[in-house]
């Protein structure tokens, strides 16, 4: 049972001068439980600066200090076993997403590469690579993104059913080509995403995961060959149809559309912190600016799956029912 600190209790910590290598990864405090009851604002630019993910519980002024916040302790074991885990990782992304929280768009997507990719070359990526059996995608014909043109309408389908339309390489570079098109191009009054098969994308393909050698490669790859730069500005004609799960990458450039429409079978999930990294296909970036930035840490530090009509109170759906 974790019992989290009363808020007296934080401010006894801060007036003892608790250095703040005491919290965060390899410290005693690998995250910070707190009990919003009776809390006061006065602390919050201490939490916020914590080296390390603030989980609040209940109500009180502290809360818009936290990265997360509970209604009670159910989930709070879950999430405390994720960061034990990846504590580097968790402690990343709760920095990062505080960082980004009020930055325009484009800026934030380049700290998000900049975080991704230093977390790549960190020990829990490595672990976990190290761990990988190293599958392979299966092949499939055809082309990976399917494209129909229509009036002033273009649809694309991504084309990898066998592989739920993991987002390697093939079709992540297919993807860009058409959405480039589409930018130069600007006859398109409405684009449409979908999904062939059973599921809209599982995400990024973790078969290709660690293949750049170099943090500072990864971050180049990322800044020219990342779908989500090209969503964002076509985001205003963009509608997503989501059919089945929408992992990882799937949700986070999904996210960016004006309109994104979900079967009631659909769910939601954000899995990189079990690889020792943060979402990085611009989820952070618009994943947050659909939910806000608790939920999105939430969704991220427990890796459950969002339900369709969890995703649609939440707002990051805004029709169930295609």
């Amino acid at each position: 049972m974790i019992n989290p600190i009363t808020y007296n209790e934080l401010r006894a910590l801060h007036a003892a001068g608790k250095p703040r290598d005491s919290f965060g990864p390899n410290s005693d405090t690998p995250y910070l439980a707190l009990d919003l009851s009776h809390s006061k604002s006065d602390m919050n630019n201490w939490l916020g600066n914590l080296p390390c993910p603030v989980i609040g519980l209940g109500k009180g002024e502290a809360s818009t200090a936290c990265d997360v916040v509970l209604e009670d302790t159910k989930k709070l074991e879950l999430i405390s076993r994720n960061i034990l885990a990846a504590p580097l990782t968790a402690m990343t992304l709760a920095q990062h997403l505080r960082a980004i929280e009020n930055m325009p768009a484009v800026q934030a997507l380049t700290v998000e590469s900049f975080a991704y990719a230093a977390l790549q070359q960190g020990p829990e990526f490595k672990s976990w690579l190290a761990s990988y059996d190293g599958e392979t995608l299966l092949p499939e014909a055809g082309p990976p993104v399917l494209t129909e043109i229509s009036n002033n309408t273009l649809s694309i389908t991504l084309n990898r059913p066998k592989n739920y339309n993991a987002i390697g390489t093939e079709v992540r570079d297919a993807l860009c080509e058409i959405l480039d098109m589409a930018i130069i191009h600007d006859q398109f009054t409405s684009i449409n995403i979908s999904g062939k098969g059973r599921t809209f994308s599982i995400g990024g393909a973790i078969q290709e995961f660690g293949q750049t050698t170099d943090p500072s490669t990864a971050h180049w790859i990322r800044s020219i060959c990342l779908p989500a730069t090209r969503v964002l500005q076509l985001r205003e004609k963009l509608n997503v149809q989501i059919n089945g799960a929408a992992i990882g990458a799937g949700i986070e450039i999904a996210a960016f559309a004006k309109h994104v429409s979900c079967s009631p079978r659909a769910w939601f999930q954000l899995p990189e912190l079990k690889y020792g990294l943060i979402p990085g296909a611009g989820g952070t970036v618009s994943i947050m600016n659909r939910i806000g930035r608790q939920k999105t840490a939430y969704m991220a530090l427990t890796m459950e799956k969002i339900s369709a009509k969890t995703a649609a109170e939440w707002g990051l759906v805004d029709e169930v029912g295609m």
